[in-house]
C-alpha cells in the first residue's frame, strides 16, 4: 500500500508535513511520526499547522517541531504531505499556498469522500486512525525505525481517535498494531493516557459544569445537544482547547442516538457531532451544512445565531431518524 509513496517521498530534499487545523492526537501523532520517518530516511521535513498544538498533546511536538506556516519556510519545501484530511481545504494556508505554488502533494487519511487534486493519495475509511496507517509506513519500510517516539506518537492518535480503543472502528488489526507500538517502544499504555487524559485543570472542570447544565433531548430522547458560549469561556478563564471531549457526555445519555456540542465562540457556531448507533449517519447531518468527516464522528460550522444552528441541526437530525424509522 505505501510502497509507491515511499518511493516518491524519497526523492525529495525538503517535504513539508501538514496536519488539519483545530489538530487533535491523530492527527498530531501522525504528523510527528512522519516527521520522523522522514528524517530516518534521509529526508529534511517541517511540521506545520496553522494551530496551537492543544496542551495536552504538546508533548508530542517536543518529539518533532510544529510551527505556523510562513512563506519562507512553504518555500523550502519541494513537496507536501497532508496528514488526517483528505481535502485542501482542512489545512489551512496551505489550501492557498497549494494553489499559488503548484508543488507534489500527497495525502493519507482515513475520512470519506476524498478530494481527487493530490499526486498520491492512501485512502482507508475502514482504518481506526490516520497513526494506523502510519504504522504500515514503518512496517514496509523499515519496523526497526519504530522508536519509543514514533511509538508513543502512534499510540496516541489510536488511542484519541478510537475513543480509548471502544469505538467499533477497532479491529483486531488495531489491536494488533497497539500491542506492537507497546513492544516496540517499550512503554506501558498510562505514560500516554495520563498525558492525554489526566490533565484537566480546575478551570475545566467548572466549564465542563456549566456546559453539562445546558443539555437538552430532542425527538423523543433520540438527539441531545450541549452548547459553551465565549460568555462561559470567559467566566471560567478557560478556551476552546478546553471542551475537548465535552460531547461523549450527552451522548452518553441512556436511549441517545446523537449528540451534538455547539461553541458559539464569537465567529459562527462550532459544531461536534458524534452517533453511537449503526443507523444514525451524522456525516450526512454535517454535509448538509459543509461539514463533514465520519459516520460516527463529524464537524461542521455555522453562521449562527447559537439557537439557529441548534434549530437547523436537530432539524436535520429529526429528518434522517424518520427516514430511519421508516427503513
Amino acid at each position: 500500500m505505501f510502497e509507491k509513496l515511499i518511493q516518491k517521498l524519497q526523492e525529495f530534499d525538503t517535504v513539508g508535513v501538514f496536519s488539519h487545523i483545530r489538530p487533535d492526537g491523530d492527527c498530531i501523532g501522525a504528523q510527528v511520526a512522519a516527521c520522523l520517518w522522514l528524517e530516518k530516511n534521509g529526508v529534511n521535513a517541517i511540521g506545520f499547522n496553522d494551530d496551537e498544538v492543544p496542551l495536552n498533546l504538546q508533548w508530542l511536538a517536543e518529539f518533532y517541531p510544529i510551527q505556523k506556516p510562513d512563506e519562507k519556510s512553504l518555500n523550502k519545501c519541494d513537496a507536501f504531505l497532508v496528514l488526517d484530511g483528505n481535502s485542501p481545504k482542512r489545512f489551512g494556508s496551505y489550501s492557498d499556498y497549494i494553489q499559488d505554488y503548484p508543488k507534489p502533494s500527497f495525502m493519507v487519511d482515513h475520512h470519506p469522500d476524498p478530494h481527487d487534486g493530490f499526486d498520491l493519495s492512501i485512502s482507508v475509511e475502514e482504518a481506526s486512525s490516520t497513526c494506523e496507517l502510519i504504522f504500515h509506513l514503518f512496517l514496509q519500510n523499515d519496523i526497526s525505525q519504530v522508536d519509543e517516539k514514533v511509538a508513543k506518537a502512534l499510540y496516541t492518535g489510536i488511542l484519541t481517535d478510537t475513543g480509548s480503543l471502544q469505538y467499533d472502528s477497532v479491529t483486531p488489526e488495531t489491536m494488533n498494531i497497539a500491542s506492537e507500538l507497546l513492544r516496540l517502544g517499550e512503554f506501558r499504555p498510562n505514560e500516554v493516557a495520563e498525558k492525554v487524559f489526566s490533565n484537566k485543570s480546575l478551570n475545566q472542570l467548572h466549564l465542563l459544569s456549566k456546559a453539562m447544565s445546558t443539555i437538552e433531548l430532542f425527538e423523543d430522547n433520540q438527539i441531545a445537544i450541549m452548547y459553551v458560549t465565549k460568555e462561559m469561556l470567559e467566566e471560567t478563564n478557560t478556551t476552546n482547547d478546553d471542551c475537548e471531549g465535552f460531547v461523549a457526555y450527552p451522548l452518553s445519555v441512556t436511549g441517545i442516538k446523537a449528540a451534538i456540542l455547539f461553541k458559539a465562540l464569537g465567529d459562527g457556531v462550532k459544531m461536534s457531532l458524534r452517533s453511537k448507533s449503526n443507523d444514525v449517519d451524522v456525516n450526512k447531518w454535517a454535509r448538509k451544512v459543509g461539514g463533514g468527516g465520519h459516520k460516527k464522528a463529524s464537524g461542521a460550522w455555522h453562521p449562527g445565531p447559537l439557537e439557529k444552528a441548534i434549530e437547523d441541526l436537530v432539524e436535520i437530525g429529526s429528518e434522517q431518524l424518520v427516514s430511519v424509522d421508516k427503513s
